[in-house]
């Protein structure tokens, strides 16, 4: 039986290295037409690394209490405006 993968990660509460190390193991399932959705209170520097190596693409905000969202799609399915 295989895990569900997750599609939001709230890791805002977590402690470092879990946040990468729980995204790196959701995005080993994601789905090409899925995204990931990721909230944090830092922006994560070595995962846009890791992430612009491995061809996946993201958005970044920042809402007014410090949290970051970040939704990491397959580069194939960038959204283009």
């Amino acid at each position: 039986m295989s895990k569900a993968c997750v599609h939001l990660i709230d890791g805002r509460n977590m402690t470092p290295p879990e946040p990468l190390e729980r995204t790196l193991q959701a995005l080993a399932c994601l789905s090409a037409e899925f995204e990931l959705t990721l909230l944090l209170y830092c922006r994560p520097q070595p995962l846009f690394d890791i992430l612009q190596q491995s061809g996946y693409v993201w958005t970044e905000s920042i809402a007014s209490d410090g949290t970051h969202t970040i939704v990491i799609r397959h580069h194939s399915h960038e959204c283009r405006g």
